[in-house]
């Protein structure tokens, strides 16, 4: 009799706690996302692919980064995720761009990420043009040489051309955005800062994989 009366007040309580706590909320088009129309290809077809559209140059971004490197450490091994700078056609932010993968091409990239948003938003430093950019890259231990040929290089400059042509594709107007799968961009209108806004992206990413297992 005990055990039965436990067990039926065990029952009340969990019946309680789901009534306290609110639903999750359907994702809503046009509110939380919008389909990328047409749908674009992904690097790695196999796994769910996150992309943040991004700029040394923008405040929000800077801002953005500590949260999102944080959430993107933690993802699960069925998603990818990568990032993507963006110019908007503007030459100061091409460099930057230029600058970011010719760090990632001499392996400074991982050191030295987070240190370019401290130099521009937080020293003042003007990381606008080539000049400015190799003198600061030396200071930080860079091989100087290195860095100009991979800044120079056919192959830094394909890619920054590349990620220009990815966000007309992807519709970027603004960033940081985030995009899933090549399918969906997360607009998270109603969001209140950043962390709701990946935790938003982790909805879209359920949606995609749902979208996939349907497949």
């Amino acid at each position: 009799m005990q055990k039965r009366l436990i067990g039926w007040l065990f029952t009340i309580a969990l019946s309680l706690l789901a009534t306290a706590l609110p639903a999750r909320a359907e994702l809503v088009v046009g509110r939380d996302y919008v389909p990328i129309v047409p749908a674009q290809m992904t690097d790695n077809p196999a796994k769910v692919e996150v992309i943040e559209f991004f700029s040394y140059g923008c405040g929000h971004c800077n801002d953005f980064h500590p949260i999102v490197s944080k959430w993107s450490a933690a993802l699960p091994s069925d998603v990818t995720f990568q990032r993507i700078p963006v110019s908007f056609g503007r030459p100061q932010w091409a460099n930057l761009a230029r600058l970011f993968y010719a760090l990632e091409a001499t392996g400074d990239l991982a050191r030295l990420d987070g240190a370019v948003f401290d130099a521009l938003h937080k020293a003042g430093s003007r990381l606008y043009d080539d000049k400015s950019i190799l003198e600061w890259v030396k200071a930080q231990g860079v091989d100087g040489k290195k860095f100009t040929d991979a800044y120079n290089s056919f192959g830094v400059a394909s890619k920054v051309k590349r990620a220009d042509q990815m966000a007309q594709a992807y519709k970027i107007q603004g960033v940081p955005a985030m995009a899933v799968d090549g399918k969906y961009l997360v607009t998270g209108k109603e969001t209140k800062g950043f962390p709701d806004l990946l935790r938003l992206t982790d909805q879209v990413i359920d949606k995609a994989r749902r979208d996939r297992s349907k497949k």
